[in-house]
């Protein structure tokens, strides 16, 4: 169950921390006037859960806000245990949730102090605490969600889901095999097309970095007259100018250096630049006589370069590319002689597989029908108790047009949908053509308060489950809400004063201006104060003596029952 509640920078509220009873259950009442912010406790809740959205919900004046919820977790919550055990984090007969979400859109969450996903604190939210907004009542008149709720009552979800994972294998495979067929029927077409490429790419010789040597050879024999001249007149001056007085040179050093010997070593090193200078002279000349100058092999690179860019085009930007495509061609070309063995494989998986699904959608479906009329009898017990004496509530269960697996869908072979009439002697009719939103609003209840006996969740929260109800049958949601709150914690926005009065805690939401700026309070109301609320709620703002003392009656008859 919650045990506390703590908001900051959140909307129009500062800082609020709300305590709630701890008693494992009762009834606690959000009352105020329209606009005064009562929906905060289900956008809290929504938050911790994961919803988006958080970002528009920090105060203007902040660039962070904080919702922390600390429930109380026991040993008949399964789910929750599990979830907390499978992921490492210690609890001592508590869970602490927190979200702290910043203005740039990010958030952090953290379960007993621990950071953790936003899907596991989702996770942990929605096995903590069930929510029933005006959204889920519109849930009812949307058909394709009564097969949810069924299965919800049923507790069939596990069935459903292993359903869906077997459901989901055969897709798989019958769209595996639709793809073999294909490339059966294409296979002759692609094997003529991929041997063809193959041959092209084989027959060129490719070789990596080929097209880069050749661009160089090619820009040499471009420019091979222009070299052969540099270097030509390069040569003739240093055989003509310098090589002709390299003898005398070493000759007269060699008599420098032995009148003086300081002069050895300059004579050596003089020595072997002349030896570097005719080494130079025929490298220079061997380079000069090996410059290209055979026109027919640039036209040999060119051709040899336009075949390898056809390649490039059409197979890949670089030759690696283009050789890493024949390798891909090759493995292709070997598969396709495996696509008749491979088919012949999934065609047996398939007939194996669809099996399992028509046996399991069968299991399913005959535990759906009598789920089916268990949900009918059980809805006509709760409508009874909500000023619906005579409702007629079906539940009809059809199977899927089609045989075999065609008749099957993600969630089964059925389609369910719900049928209403409110008044003795008139037919059902499907739900979502004939409910009002009073009686919506307490059919809604009514599978609320069937699932909440079934499900592990403690705490359920309704947000003006009242809408458009009034009189008799406000009353009689007043008297089901208290008896939910007999073995579940119950949180109720409301309008009815019928409700709040059975509440064990009631709690005032107001908005004050306070410095020139906007706060939503949430205030605990004592004895006399919520005599004033409640009468608020009957009268409006005329607070009259006949107000007040129906208040007050609606407080004593209250505290009379067992809630």
């Amino acid at each position: 169950m919650l045990l506390e509640l703590r908001i900051e920078n959140m909307a129009l509220i500062d800082s609020l921390q709300l305590d709630f009873a701890g008693r494992g259950s009762g009834l606690a009442v959000f009352t105020g006037e329209t606009g005064a912010g009562k929906s905060i406790i289900l956008q809290a809740i929504h938050l911790l859960a994961g919803g988006r959205g958080a970002s528009s919900c920090i105060r203007g004046d902040c660039d962070r806000a904080v919702v922390e919820a600390f429930f109380v977790v026991g040993e008949d919550q399964p789910e929750v245990l599990g979830l907390l055990r499978e992921h490492g984090i210690e609890y001592n007969g508590g869970c602490i949730v927190r979200r702290i979400f910043t203005r740039n859109g990010r958030s952090r969450f953290y379960v007993n102090d621990r950071l953790v996903t936003s899907r596991l604190a989702g996770a942990l939210t929605e096995n903590l605490v069930n929510i029933a907004s005006q959204h889920d009542h519109q849930q009812l008149l949307v058909a394709r969600r009564h097969l949810d709720f069924l299965d919800s009552f049923g507790e069939l979800w596990d069935r459903r889901l292993e359903f869906g994972r077997i459901y989901g294998q055969w897709q798989n495979l019958a769209a595996r095999l639709h793809e073999l067929r294909q490339q059966e029927q294409d296979k002759e077409q692609r094997r003529d097309f991929l041997t063809y490429q193959l041959r092209e790419i084989r027959e060129a010789e490719i070789s990596p970095g080929e097209d880069t040597e050749l661009i160089l050879e090619r820009d040499r024999l471009k420019s091979s007259a222009t070299l052969a001249d540099l270097a030509g007149r390069s040569h003739e001056l240093i055989y003509t100018k310098v090589l002709e007085h390299l003898p005398q040179i070493r000759k007269n050093m060699e008599q420098v250096a032995a009148l003086d010997g300081s002069a050895g070593e300059l004579a050596e090193r003089i020595g072997s630049a002349c030896f570097e200078v005719e080494d130079l002279e025929t490298a220079l000349r061997e380079y000069r006589d090996a410059i290209p100058r055979d026109s027919s092999r640039l036209e040999e690179i060119n051709e040899r370069l336009a075949v390898l860019k056809q390649l490039q085009r059409k197979y890949g930007q670089s030759l690696e590319e283009v050789a890493a495509f024949a390798d891909r061609a090759e493995q292709e070309l070997a598969s396709l002689d495996s696509v008749e063995r491979e088919l012949a494989s999934v065609a047996g998986e398939i007939e194996k597989m669809s099996a399992a699904a028509l046996a399991k959608a069968a299991e399913l479906s005959r535990a759906r029908r009598r789920a089916a009329k268990k949900l009918s009898t059980a809805m006509r017990q709760e409508l009874a108790s909500l000023s619906f004496p005579q409702a007629v509530f079906e539940v009809i269960v059809t199977d899927s047009p089609g045989k075999g697996m065609e008749a099957l869908h993600p969630a089964g072979r059925e389609l369910v949908e719900f049928f209403f009439s409110a008044n003795p002697g008139e037919p059902t009719q499907p739900l979502v053509k004939v409910a009002s939103g009073g009686e919506l609003s307490r059919l809604m209840l009514a599978m609320k308060c069937l699932l909440a006996r079934r499900d592990q969740v403690d705490t359920v929260i309704f947000d003006e489950i009242d809408a458009g109800i009034g009189g008799k049958a406000a009353e009689a949601v007043a008297r089901k809400i208290g008896e939910l709150s007999g073995h579940h914690q119950v949180i109720c926005i409301t309008h009815l004063p019928q409700i709040a009065a059975r509440a064990a805690e009631h709690f005032m939401v107001a908005k004050n201006v306070h410095d020139g700026r906007t706060l939503t309070a949430i205030t605990s109301l004592g004895a006399e104060e919520r005599v004033m609320e409640l009468a608020r709620m009957l009268g409006g703002d005329s607070l009259t003596r006949q107000t007040l003392a129906y208040a007050r009656e609606l407080l004593e008859l209250n505290s009379s029952r067992e809630v």
